[in-house]
Order: structure tokens, then C-alpha cells, then sequence
């Protein structure tokens, strides 16, 4: 396994394994399939280079099998803040500390980043091992916020969790 941050060409993988996310676990994410459906490439070459995120992969045998964002926040009185989104792991390379290595490198570059003291995160309160990780990792949750995610005319709550660096 190899983790590294995403780069331009790494976008049309990225954007698959994206989609791949959204069809495979829609209640653990704020857009749907369809939503993101038709973006463009581009979208995500035009991320990759941006100085406000940091796109990482995880890639096994150079396939790209997990995903993880970590995003500053611009506002000057919530700079000491960053947050994980879009962390992914396709099902059949769950389990084999992908996941793990995706966290551990965002919160590294975290720490690194002058100012940065806490990392938010969310997670769909029914996903335990995703919770079980953040937890052994030292998140700690610090409320739940109810009906979060609308999915089918069902509910679905979430963790608020923050590691404090």
C-alpha cells in the first residue's frame, strides 16, 4: 500500500472510486450519485492543485482503492481548523489498514500545517468500524446531530467528532 496526495493525473481514478463511494455507501455522504454524476474531470484537476485542501489515495499495486480529503477553513477566527471529508475505502480493501494509512496521513499533514490545532470530522452514527477507527485514533465525539442526512424518507444521525493535535 502506498498513500500519497492525488495530483491532476490521478483525476479520472479519483472521480470513479468517487462515484464508486456515492452507489456503494450513499448514507455516509452529503451528495448523492446523481448529483455528482456528471462532473467534469476537471473539477477535480482544478482541486488537486488548490493550496486550501489536500487530496490523499490510497493505491495498491498503483490502483486506487481509498480516499480522503482534509480541508482548511478560510475564515481568519476558524484558521486553527481543519476538516476530514470524503474518506473512502472500497469494500473489498476494508480491513487491511488502508483506511488507517488514509488518517494517520491527514492528520500528519494537519500538524504539520502551522496554526492547525483541531481536525473535525463526521460520521453516520450506524458505521461503527468507520467510528471504531476515529475513536482508536483519538477523535473524540463531542455531539450528535440528528436527522443530519435525508436518504429515501429516512434519517440518518451523525457524529460530530474532533481530534484535538
Amino acid at each position: 500500500m502506498v498513500i500519497k496526495r492525488l495530483v491532476e493525473q490521478d483525476a479520472e481514478n479519483y472521480l470513479a472510486l468517487r462515484l464508486e463511494a456515492l452507489q456503494n455507501s450513499p448514507e455516509s455522504f452529503g451528495s448523492t450519485y446523481e448529483e455528482e454524476k456528471d462532473h467534469s474531470v476537471d473539477k477535480y484537476k482544478t482541486r488537486f492543485q488548490s493550496q486550501d485542501s489536500f487530496t490523499f489515495g490510497a493505491f495498491e499495486d498503483d490502483i486506487l482503492v481509498g480516499i480522503i480529503t482534509l480541508v482548511k477553513e478560510p475564515r481568519i477566527k476558524l484558521r486553527h481548523r481543519m476538516s476530514i471529508v470524503a474518506m473512502y475505502v472500497s469494500p473489498s480493501k476494508r480491513g487491511l489498514g488502508n483506511g488507517k494509512a488514509l488518517m494517520n496521513e491527514a492528520i500528519r499533514t494537519a500538524k504539520e500545517l502551522e496554526g492547525v490545532e483541531q481536525v473535525y470530522l463526521t460520521v453516520v452514527t450506524t458505521n461503527k468500524s468507520a467510528k471504531n477507527l476515529y475513536t482508536s485514533l483519538g477523535f473524540e465525539t463531542y455531539g450528535i446531530e440528528k436527522r443530519a442526512l435525508k436518504l429515501d424518507n429516512r434519517y440518518f444521525d451523525e457524529d460530530l467528532m474532533v481530534l484535538f493535535l
